[in-house]
């Protein structure tokens, strides 16, 4: 890969002289990051959890300008599974509410600095006033070209690969497809991320070693990078480590390098 780490800016590091950690190394065209440890790192302080995800949303803008800065071209969070529904009601109904006010209080910055939203997952299950504000803001930044930033909400892997199944078997059942036709190709184009990169890297934070239904088919050959740091503390600094960690990796694909040959 020909693309470079850009040099960070003041705006991003405070410091107008400091270089990425990963400057000179391969840039991965898409990352995803589960973002885990919200609840820990309030209990931790004895807050409640919603104090976690509040405090997590300034990671996130401190992600979105550290991806900004260093010329990432496409960025996937992990918002709110289809499992999440299972946590108790309150926080449910907080963190709708708190998506609500970030889209509306970000939409304008999203549009100067060329931000693209995107959206994974099952929409419709989400409440009316959250399709509201995610609409709204679909549409006001379908011109950013900078940065695309995907929210996964109400997303789950195992029903994205069954939903792509169900949908080509819809067209087999209408003489569209040919049975023998669907390929890996016919089902991915079907998926939510069609026409997206997958992830080069995916990031987890507070030190848990699992994907939780999280684009399972499309991290089939991604990296993965784990940090113990807890979500709310996670920064331009973990951001560019990972980057650091990922430029020096071989990736084979199953094959091997070109000096074994």
């Amino acid at each position: 890969m020909a693309e470079k780490l850009k040099q960070a800016s003041s705006r991003g590091s405070g410091n107008a002289d400091r270089q990425p950690a990963a400057a000179g190394l391969p840039l991965p065209r898409h990352i995803a990051i589960i973002m885990d440890g919200n609840g820990r790192w309030a209990v931790s302080r004895g807050k409640g959890r919603t104090a976690g995800h509040r405090a997590g949303i300034e990671s996130v803008k401190a992600v979105l300008r550290a991806a900004l800065d260093l010329g990432l071209p496409e960025l996937t969070l992990y918002a709110f599974s289809t499992e999440n529904w299972k946590r108790p009601r309150t926080e449910v109904s907080f963190l709708m509410r708190l998506l609500r006010s970030y889209l509306a209080a970000q939409r304008a910055k999203m549009i100067r600095d060329g931000v693209r939203l995107g959206v994974l997952g099952d929409v419709a299950g989400l409440p009316a006033p959250v399709r509201q504000e995610l609409d709204r803001t679909l549409e006001a930044t379908a011109g950013g070209r900078r940065l695309l930033v995907n929210l996964a909400l109400n997303y789950g892997s195992r029903e994205e690969i069954a939903r792509a199944a169900r949908l080509a078997a819809a067209d087999v059942a209408a003489g569209r497809l040919a049975p023998d036709a669907i390929t890996a190709e016919e089902l991915e184009r079907r998926l939510y991320t069609a026409g997206h990169p997958d992830p080069d890297l995916v990031i987890r934070t507070a030190g848990e070693m699992r994907m939780s239904n999280f684009l399972l088919w499309q991290s089939s050959y991604a990296e993965f990078w784990v940090t113990p740091v807890l979500w709310p503390d996670f920064r331009r600094e973990h951001l560019e480590e990972a980057l650091a960690d990922f430029g020096r990796r071989q990736r084979r694909f199953g094959g091997l390098p070109d000096s074994d040959e």
